[in-house]
């Protein structure tokens, strides 16, 4: 008889209207119904549920999710191979947040200041300010660049935190798409692409699409930008400069 929609959201620690939300999107429907016309769930209905979760904790949205389980294509192994290494990547990450974060309420026990380098090694190397210099010589004198310095100077250290828990959830995103071989001139790019041009108009400065197009030929041409980018997964650069030129043409 399967699983009644309850005994699903028990076992998966969501709510029935989440499951309900999901059958009416068509992003996971029950296998079956009961004689009374009741949702019941399959081993393979509660599968797909595992996957959708998966993806959810990584950040997907869910038309995204709906594309990757249903491509004709894919692999159910592939799925899990691809889920396994991007949460390690994410379970690494967790794991240096903690130990900084010990390493600090230890500190404050035994009363020792830590020095600068050791209160932000958390944070890797995106410092805010690491090519600030070099972008005032470049942009100084345009409005844009001026912008960006009035917001950062309000941001506080849980701001950044969150600009990079976004960047860092987006890259998770984008390396996904480009290992599942999403042509850079497909709505999935595209959509990636818009994504990273509002991005940098909410935290720092407005990007209409011809100056977006300007950053996505920088991200190549510069080395120390393409080895940010090419670090998220190999070809992640020219494929990030592919969409966004894509994504303004579609929008003109």
């Amino acid at each position: 008889m399967g699983y009644s929609v309850g005994q699903v959201a028990g076992f998966a620690g969501v709510t029935v209207r989440t499951l309900h939300h999901y059958d009416e999107i068509g992003l996971l429907s029950p296998s079956g119904r009961s004689g009374a016309g009741h949702r019941r769930y399959d081993d393979a209905d509660l599968d797909r549920l595992q996957q959708i979760l998966f993806y959810r904790e990584l950040g997907f949205p869910l038309d995204e999710v709906a594309v990757l389980l249903d491509d004709p294509t894919s692999d159910p192994r592939e799925h899990l191979r691809r889920q396994h290494a991007l949460l390690s990547e994410r379970i690494a990450r967790l794991q240096r947040m903690a130990a900084a974060v010990e390493h600090a309420m230890e500190a404050k026990k035994m009363g020792i200041n830590l020095t600068p380098e050791e209160r932000f090694e958390v944070f890797g190397d995106k410092d805010p300010e690491q090519y600030a210099e070099e972008a005032e010589q470049r942009w100084g004198g345009t409005e844009a660049y001026a912008e960006s310095q009035r917001r950062a100077a309000t941001y506080t250290k849980d701001d950044w935190k969150r600009i990079m828990g976004e960047v860092d959830a987006w890259g998770v995103r984008y390396a996904a798409l480009v290992g599942a071989g999403e042509p850079a001139e497909g709505e999935a790019a595209m959509d990636m692409a818009e994504e990273h041009r509002l991005h940098i108009t909410k935290w720092y400065y407005d990007c209409p699409y011809e100056m977006h197009i300007c950053l996505g030929d920088m991200y190549v041409a510069d080395e120390r930008f393409t080895a940010f980018y090419e670090a998220m997964a190999p070809g992640l650069a020219e494929h990030l400069r592919d969409a966004i030129t894509a994504n303004a043409l579609r929008k003109a």
